[in-house]
């Protein structure tokens, strides 16, 4: 496991350097920072000018070595619109989409997994199918739609809670977090809401599927045969052996939301790094952007390391060679 560990770093190096090429060479081609920033109105020699205080006039290779320069000094540049680091933007966002992220996991590890077991363990009880209907139909529902019916029944119809923004917020070891402050919370409710039905439904149907396979495995049938208590029987011997595809795909959709809520935030116009990413393709803040994909990168490859920790603590049977 050690030697699993201490490999990521290089493993993880290689990767982060690909998707910097990849990104900066992508947002070049795709758009041109100068035209979108100085306006139709602007001059050869404003557009010039603009082009020399960006360093945007030098030849990409360049560019692109200045930039890796910088990262590895821990710079990630200077955005081209809002003439701050980096660095502080995304930071400064970034608290916004991890606490909305946080309770749209909590949500749907909370309802998946009890009703996931309950239905694995009562194949032919109504409740089941309804439960087996509803998760269909809630994983098949488009994201953005969902969003805005959750605003027309909680918000429009029913006036229970609010449809846009992030509201009052407490501070907390420096950070803005809404979900300590009991009226943000009310604000978090539908954005989270929204992220987590597709989770819930998820974690819903891996509970269920393996929770079919596992009843029936010798040892369980043994467990069963000793006379061990139900709840006992659930917790200690089924729940620990459905957990780890339930792990996998957990590690997966939390790199999966952190990454790409963008229309969440944005139908819901929550202040998060989502909608920060939106707003700098759109304006064509290329240092915003790369720097962006890099840190998210990071984020899955750290997210999937504690993954495969987590995999040898719930099976010593795990071995990494």
């Amino acid at each position: 496991m050690m030697s699993f560990v201490l490999r990521r770093p290089g493993q993880s190096a290689i990767l982060l350097l690909i998707m910097s090429v990849l990104v900066f060479a992508g947002m070049y081609v795709i758009s041109d920072p100068v035209a979108v920033m100085a306006g139709e109105d602007a001059t050869q020699a404003d557009r010039q000018a603009l082009a020399a205080a960006l360093g945007l006039d030098r030849p990409l290779p360049v560019q692109y070595l200045t930039f890796l320069g910088n990262i590895l000094r821990g710079d990630f540049g200077t955005s081209f619109v809002y003439g701050r680091p980096v660095l502080d933007l995304i930071f400064e966002r970034l608290p916004a989409t991890l606490e909305v992220v946080f309770l749209a996991m909590v949500l749907g590890l909370a309802f998946g997994i009890p009703m996931g077991i309950y239905s694995g363990l009562n194949r032919k009880k109504p409740a089941t199918k309804l439960i087996s209907m509803v998760t269909t139909i809630g994983y098949s529902i488009p994201n953005f739609w969902q969003a805005l019916l959750f605003i027309l029944i909680f918000a429009v119809w029913l006036r229970v809670l609010p449809a846009t923004g992030r509201g009052p917020t407490t501070e907390f070891l420096g950070m803005q977090l809404s979900l300590l402050n009991p009226e943000g919370l009310r604000y978090m409710l539908l954005p989270a809401a929204n992220l987590g039905v597709a989770l819930i439904c998820m974690q819903t149907r891996l509970a269920r599927s393996g929770t079919q396979e596992v009843m029936y495995q010798d040892y369980m049938m043994f467990a069963r045969a000793k006379g061990i208590a139900p709840p006992r029987l659930i917790g200690r011997h089924l729940l620990r052996n459905i957990l780890i595809p339930i792990v996998t795909i957990t590690a997966l959709e939390l790199g999966t939301l952190i990454a790409f809520s963008t229309v969440t935030e944005t139908v819901f116009s929550w202040p998060g790094i989502g909608k920060l990413l939106l707003d700098a393709i759109y304006r064509s803040d290329r240092p915003v952007v790369v720097a962006y994909m890099i840190l998210i990168t990071l984020m899955f490859v750290l997210i999937n390391l504690v993954a495969d920790i987590i995999y040898a603590i719930l099976d010593p049977r795990i071995r990494y060679s």
